[in-house]
């Protein structure tokens, strides 16, 4: 198995249990074969055999009949395990998705973005990453690029959003944001002060005209 940081939810799940879910959630209607998950998740066969088993026997995941004889049959998420909702929120929350956006920004673009709110995923599994930057802004090319190697990570699209200080504020108190962090349903990973990016000076005129050269994008 490769090497790999510490996540929130260590304590709860082992990684190799975090892996598999991560990649099954992605897609959690759609079968899994021992091999397909080997590949994605970078574990070894018997590692993959192993724990799948143990996630069966829980009741986290299911298993389909065997598209051919001798072979184990693909797994998929249990959507009806009683905590499926909650092991959804908590891969989300850590290892599926916020752990790896709050590493890419804080490593490749400390010094523009300000903070970073994960506003949830959609019906496809999409997720929907809102991006605050500060003085500087992110070059558009550069963030494509990381997030496109992100979602290879993470197995899923990302719907990514690029506003300003000011702009933020304005989308805040429009979409009562506060409010959906409180409840949990949306999550900032990245406040201010958690980066060297500095928030504007008051040249509107500029952040405006930066702000107008990136929109939102889909990867």
């Amino acid at each position: 198995m490769t090497s790999r940081t510490s996540s929130a939810a260590d304590f709860l799940l082992a990684p190799e249990v975090q892996q598999i879910l991560k990649t099954v959630f992605a897609n959690p209607t759609q079968p899994h074969s021992r091999s397909a998950l080997a590949k994605a998740t970078q574990l070894t066969p018997d590692d993959v055999e192993r724990t799948q088993q143990h996630l069966l026997q829980s009741g986290i995941l299911i298993q389909h009949p065997a598209e051919a004889d001798g072979e184990a049959g693909p797994v998929s998420a249990n959507t009806g395990f009683v905590f499926y909702a909650e092991l959804r929120r908590i891969a989300l929350k850590s290892f599926a998705a916020a752990e790896p956006l709050r590493a890419m920004l804080r490593t490749k673009f400390k010094d523009s973005v300000l903070q970073a709110v994960l506003l949830g995923e959609d019906a496809e599994g999409t997720l929907n990453l809102l991006i605050v930057h500060g003085e500087r802004l992110p070059e558009a090319a550069a963030m494509a690029a990381a997030c496109q190697k992100l979602r290879g990570t993470l197995g899923r699209h990302l719907q990514v959003h690029v506003l300003s200080h000011a702009s933020f504020e304005a989308h805040a108190a429009r979409t009562q944001l506060a409010q959906r962090l409180a409840s949990g349903e949306a999550m900032q990973i990245l406040a201010p002060g958690e980066t060297k990016a500095q928030a504007p000076s008051g040249r509107g005129g500029l952040l405006q005209a930066a702000k107008a050269r990136l929109t939102a994008f889909r990867l």
